[in-house]
């Protein structure tokens, strides 16, 4: 089955979110991926984790047989992600420390969490699958 995907940014996070908890009940595993934005100059991400991450952790939930909803958060460029005030820090359900963050969404709460320094290792990505 096919991943779904949802992308959302700071300001589109909310509708997004909503919509991403409504249809959790029909998947085997809700994932949200908070993430830094991509450069546009080089049309990279600018934290070198979320880079190294990213195609570890798509490429897992990709060959999952599972159905899995995937929503993609990305927390801004750099000067707005290192702000302590940045809303996903100061979240009391998030509580985000660095990305990229990969979280477990069950239940309408954080069930588990892979963070910046964890997020691209093959076997703790499998073992939040399931």
């Amino acid at each position: 089955m096919p991943m779904k995907v949802l992308e959302a940014t700071l300001s589109t996070f909310d509708e997004a979110f909503d919509k991403f908890q409504g249809e959790a009940a029909n998947n085997r595993a809700n994932l949200i991926l908070f993430l830094a934005d991509k450069d546009p100059t080089t049309n990279l991400s600018w934290c070198p984790d979320c880079v190294r991450a990213e195609p570890v952790i798509y490429e897992k939930l990709e060959s999952s047989s599972d159905e899995i909803a995937l929503l993609k958060a990305y927390v801004g460029d750099r000067p707005t992600w290192r702000s302590p005030q940045h809303p996903w820090r100061t979240d009391s359900t998030f509580k985000l420390r660095g990305v990229p963050t990969l979280i477990r969404w069950e239940d309408g709460a954080v069930k588990a969490r892979l963070e910046d320094h964890e997020a691209h290792i093959d076997s703790k990505i499998d073992s939040l699958i399931s």
